[in-house]
């Protein structure tokens, strides 16, 4: 009763008048009408556009469109001919339209298809089984300038076994450090893998077929995946991050000269992070657990000169890595590995 009032005095004074009149709140008025469902709105039937072709002629466009004269020429140049015999049906978009509808807008020449790469997985529990290398540009003297460093790296104990510093970026370089690096290293037969990205001297079939020809796999990282070889990269990060390392090298000498006392001092010096800050020498030649052990004497006489500085329990020195991968799959809840 009280809505049919307001119903009925809300067109001549207004809701809120009507709403005083009848002694209502004009904001429960309003709440309950917003709850109430909107009337149904009349369905709206879509007028065709006046200026649209009509059916016969729509047809007439596509039949043309398919004549064997037209059939493998472009809307623009079907309708250039068109005009030039004197006959006009539609313009080029509305062909264009035409031929969509019609599901016939498509490419027609071969589009290559490549089939995906499979991510590396890569695990290596001792030296010498899993190297990774890759090639980085150092500034030269003048602008436009490089040398290029080349660096293997063995991802287990992150030793340095071969580099070289050339003045251009060759396969039959790369071959040579490869090869040397091997025999230097004495690795056997089956047992080693090297990773690479796929750079032109990483690819190239001089070092494949040395790499065959020596018992060594070849892994490849995936196209634009940087992530594929995290070891290089982080290699050359820690080689450019050096205090000593200029923005440019004055000469191929100083390069050189460089490149000696880093790699001097990141194998024999270098505690590194990943492998319980041990030399990557150490860990490489086996020398790793001897060093662990003396820093645990060394602890052990800490802790039992005062242990109440050691709350929750002894000192331990970090621990030795046990193994080193490349995209190690993911283990779901159940335990179960997933590529």
């Amino acid at each position: 009763m009280i809505d049919q009032a307001i119903g009925e005095l809300a067109p001549l004074t207004g809701v809120a008048a009507a709403c005083r009149v009848v002694g209502r709140p004009r904001g429960s008025h309003y709440r309950q009408h917003r709850q109430s469902p909107p009337p149904p709105r009349p369905a709206r039937m879509r007028a065709p556009q006046p200026r649209a072709l009509g059916e016969v002629e729509r047809k007439e466009v596509l039949r043309v469109l398919h004549e064997p004269e037209h059939v493998d020429e472009a809307p623009a140049t079907v309708y250039a001919k068109l005009l030039d015999q004197g006959v006009y049906l539609a313009s080029t978009s509305t062909m264009y339209r035409i031929l969509r509808a019609e599901d016939e807008v498509t490419e027609r020449r071969r589009q290559a298809t490549h089939p995906p790469h499979a991510k590396p997985e890569l695990l290596a529990t001792r030296p010498n089984a899993v190297w990774s290398w890759d090639i980085t540009k150092l500034l030269g003297p003048a602008k436009w300038t490089w040398f290029y460093l080349y660096v293997i790296l063995d991802i287990y104990s992150r030793y340095v076994p071969g580099w070289m510093l050339a003045r251009a970026e060759r396969a039959h370089l790369a071959e040579r450090l490869l090869a040397d690096t091997i025999a230097k290293q004495r690795v056997d037969c089956d047992q080693l893998t090297i990773h690479a990205d796929r750079g032109a001297s990483m690819a190239s079939k001089p070092v494949a077929f040395l790499l065959a020809d020596l018992g060594v796999t070849k892994s490849h990282s995936r196209p634009h995946c940087s992530n594929d070889n995290p070891y290089s990269e982080a290699q050359f990060k820690t080689l450019k991050q050096r205090p000593e390392f200029p923005d440019r090298f004055g000469s191929y000498e100083d390069a050189l000269s460089f490149c000696r006392q880093f790699f001097t001092w990141y194998n024999e010096e270098h505690r590194h992070s990943g492998i319980g800050f041990h030399t990557p020498a150490d860990v490489h030649y086996g020398r790793a657990e001897q060093v662990r052990a003396e820093r645990a004497l060394v602890l052990d006489a800490a802790y039992a000169a005062h242990p109440e500085r050691f709350v929750r329990k002894p000192p331990t020195p970090p621990e030795l890595p046990t193994a080193a991968w490349i995209n190690k799959p993911q283990e779901d809840a159940l335990g179960t590995t997933n590529p």
